[in-house]
């Protein structure tokens, strides 16, 4: 890839039903880097994570992005997916019936076989659950739980960075996964976040507030109003934001 760019947009624009919402994003992620993307309510901050994850019931008007140097629009949400893509919902949701471990293991499994790998052995499953469901300090008792059934706020979103630990990809994407944690449970899953960064992995957060960005401190601030990125420097844009709101600097 071209000095490492891992996700390339350009002169994105898209509509949900007759209202366009976004309109005209550009925006680079190199290997590595860590990127926040801030705004007020209504900026196109959620609907440009649901663009790059596929919802179909956002329609992309003009523009385009590539990821990995391949064109991510003509990929399905599942070709996404196997292809190292990953979103950290803002709110998680439930699948009744269906267990963690059960989940986890058909989510890995089903990426393995889009890379025409063998499906993982049970002892070597087992084996990664309980690392990384200590890693994120998720009680082994989860293993058996329903997806986010009964679980508080803050035990879905720990439930989603695990899950973003097991399927280790190359550009995750976290929307508002701060929204509704308190400093513990912010502190865990930051640092989670951090301990899975590489040279070749990056992220993408979406984010209301700065608090998270002093834990999960990011290399480049976009800050969206209206559909636009209207500002775009280091992490000293979210301390000014913070200090001085959006319409200090939009």
């Amino acid at each position: 890839m071209a000095d490492n760019i891992l996700l390339e947009i350009k002169g994105l624009h898209a509509s949900i039903g007759d209202k366009e919402i976004l309109k005209g994003i550009d925006l680079t992620i190199r290997e590595g880097e860590v990127h926040a993307v801030m705004g007020p309510n209504g900026a196109g901050k959620s609907t440009l994570s649901a663009v790059l994850t596929g919802r179909p019931d956002y329609v992309v008007t003009a523009g385009s992005i590539t990821f990995r140097g391949q064109d991510l629009l003509a990929m399905s949400p599942e070709e996404r997916s196997w292809a190292g893509l990953f979103l950290s919902f803002q709110y998680p949701i439930e699948i009744p019936g269906v267990s963690i471990t059960n989940f986890m293991k058909a989510a890995i499994n089903a990426r393995r076989k889009a890379q025409g790998l063998e499906e993982m052995k049970p002892a070597e499953f087992l084996k990664l659950l309980k690392e990384k469901m200590a890693f994120v300090q998720m009680k082994g008792e989860f293993a058996k739980r329903e997806v986010n059934v009964g679980f508080s706020g803050g035990e879905k979103k720990r439930n989603e960075i695990f899950q973003m630990a097991m399927l280790d990809p190359t550009l995750s994407i976290l929307d508002e996964t701060d929204s509704g944690l308190d400093v513990d449970a912010l502190k865990i899953v930051a640092g989670g976040v951090n301990s899975l960064r590489t040279p070749e992995k990056s992220v993408m957060i979406i984010t209301h507030y700065q608090k998270l960005l002093e834990y999960i401190v990011p290399d480049v601030v976009h800050v969206l109003k209206d559909g636009r990125i209207v500002r775009t420097a280091g992490k000293e844009l979210a301390d000014q934001i913070w200090k001085e709101g959006f319409e200090s600097i939009i």
